[in-house]
């Protein structure tokens, strides 16, 4: 939840070599990704989860594969509406599969 409008508009990890903010929506019984190169809005005061089936962080080209148990370091760019960026360290562990039923 931002507290000012801002927007997440870029991620980055050592351990892949593309770090992408990716949405995953249904349109019919067909299951649409993409990238969103303008980034993800966060309205102030609205919560956006990064979740299954929703809004995603998406590692490709990963430099080994990820052991379970282990952690991943994930640097998120945020832009706050004056053009001000500012980063988020964080250290995400790994779990042994996608949640739910929304494996990709």
């Amino acid at each position: 939840t931002a507290k000012t409008d801002s927007t997440l508009v870029g991620v980055s990890t050592s351990v892949a070599g593309v770090a992408q903010i990716h949405e995953m929506k249904m349109d019919g019984n067909v299951m649409q990704m993409r990238a969103l190169p303008e980034g993800l809005a966060l309205p102030a005061g609205k919560a956006v989860a990064l979740r299954a089936g929703s809004y995603h962080l998406m590692l490709m080209d990963l430099k080994a594969p990820l052991k379970v148990d282990s952690s991943v370091p994930i640097t998120l760019v945020f832009r706050d509406a004056k053009g001000t960026e500012s980063r988020v360290e964080l250290v995400v562990p790994v779990s042994a599969g996608a949640p739910a039923a929304h494996k990709h």
